[in-house]
């Protein structure tokens, strides 16, 4: 399923119900995670919101680029590989 984004270059005060309420115009959140630095207890700059449905995913993939606090977001399907320093 593809249900699932990543959206990276977040501004840091954006808070869970910030980016719930950004994206639930396309569609039924079932999930929105921001990951936090263990060291600093800080947001990391990135989130990944889940959607009930892939259709509404893929209509959220319009809001890449857009400037939200300041910052261009970038929106991508997640593909839930780890990168490099076992990252997501």
């Amino acid at each position: 399923m593809h249900n699932k984004l990543f959206i990276g270059n977040l501004s840091f005060k954006l808070s869970e119900d910030d980016i719930r309420e950004l994206f639930q115009k396309f569609g039924n959140i079932t999930e929105v995670a921001i990951p936090i630095n263990r060291e600093t207890r800080k947001p990391r700059g990135f989130a990944f919101v889940t959607f009930d449905g892939e259709d509404s995913a893929k209509q959220a993939l319009a809001l890449d680029g857009q400037e939200v606090d300041g910052r261009k977001i970038r929106v991508s399907i997640a593909t839930g590989e780890k990168r490099a320093g076992g990252r997501e």
